[in-house]
């Protein structure tokens, strides 16, 4: 094909328009993929409200992608054929020289390069993507599934597995929503006995289908924090909710070294005081997202565990509609253009 087609927006917080361009030639260390599917993530936003700095119009959002190489640039190495099947995530390359590159750890990059914020996304036909941003999809998992596993599979795999809970340990996941359906299936997967904590009794028989092993209504009489210490107090809580007042909830319901591990994205401030954490030694820290590696493995991992996301699938030519559906909330549970 000489053209392909992406969803861009023209400015700040415009509307979705389906452009035709000329195909692109990846460069040195580049690939083209062609796009399958990309996943719409909330993150997706920032970019197309320009709510972050250096944000250049028109934009392309995407950083959910799954795809097949179609071409690759000079330099690119051994390990990728034409034809492999790919995913290309929050991670779309580092700079390599800054203090955290150096010392390996890679989606901390001062320079990180998002997709759809250092050059343009998945909500195309076609991708210029480095080849270290590259991670493989296994034989079996469709493209629709691989999509967000690139960056909310790997936000909450990773969150876990970087976590200080080992299996048998008791492992809250707040929110059962597009980051934390996904958190709840992980968990157990992973051999940790699992709470699921929502709102409403309603979502009760959802969280046990997903794997939970108890569920707490955070709408009930009884604080969230003391549910979790009537089961023993958790090791690790994923907040995946995007909600300061939930996250703080939660706090008083850790162990005695237990771990609150942040996900989920909000402007206002947790309301925790220095005296929740240093008597029983507890720790809060946030978690980005994941380096290419991390993406593989969680697409590794979400094969041999059968662990899919629930997802609803429009095609390009819907981007600004199924945008929309996800920014209401209306989505269940995360919003994929099918591209090809």
């Amino acid at each position: 094909m000489s053209t392909y087609r992406v969803a861009q927006v023209a400015e700040a917080g415009g509307p979705f328009a389906i452009v035709e361009r000329e195909v692109p030639r990846p460069g040195p260390g580049q690939v083209r993929v062609a796009v399958d599917a990309c996943g719409i993530c909330h993150s997706d936003a920032m970019f197309v409200e320009a709510m972050l700095p250096d944000v250049r119009f028109p934009v392309v959002p995407g950083h959910e992608v799954a795809g097949r190489i179609e071409e690759l640039g000079e330099g690119t190495g051994e390990a990728w054929r034409v034809g492999d099947r790919v995913a290309v995530g929050w991670f779309g390359g580092s700079c390599g020289h800054c203090t955290p590159c150096r010392q390996g750890d890679f989606i901390v990059c001062e320079n990180l390069r998002v997709p759809g914020w250092a050059y343009d996304g998945g909500y195309a036909e076609a991708l210029i993507a480095p080849a270290g941003a590259l991670a493989r999809i296994p034989e079996g998992l469709p493209a629709a599934d691989a999509a967000p596993m690139a960056c909310a599979g790997v936000t909450t795999y990773n969150g876990l597995r970087r976590s200080s809970a080992r299996p048998g340990d008791l492992v809250a996941v707040l929110g059962i929503g597009g980051l934390g359906h996904l958190g709840v299936q992980y968990a157990a997967a992973m051999g940790f006995e699992t709470v699921a904590i929502a709102r409403g009794a309603g979502k009760a028989e959802f969280a046990e289908r997903l794997g939970a092993h108890h569920y707490v209504d955070s709408t009930a009489d009884t604080p969230v924090a003391d549910a979790l210490r009537a089961l023993g107090g958790a090791k690790v809580v994923l907040a995946t909710a995007a909600s300061s007042e939930a996250i703080t909830a939660t706090v008083d319901g850790l162990a005695h070294r237990g771990e609150l591990v942040v996900i989920g994205a909000d402007t206002e401030p947790l309301g925790i005081s220095p005296n929740q954490l240093l008597m029983q030694g507890r720790t809060v820290r946030g978690h980005p997202s994941g380096s290419a590696q991390d993406v593989q493995d969680t697409l590794a991992f979400s094969a041999l565990r059968g662990i899919r996301p629930m997802i609803e699938t429009m095609p390009l030519d819907g981007a600004g509609e199924a945008y929309r559906k996800m920014l209401s909330g209306a989505a269940r549970f995360r919003m994929v253009l099918a591209v090809r």
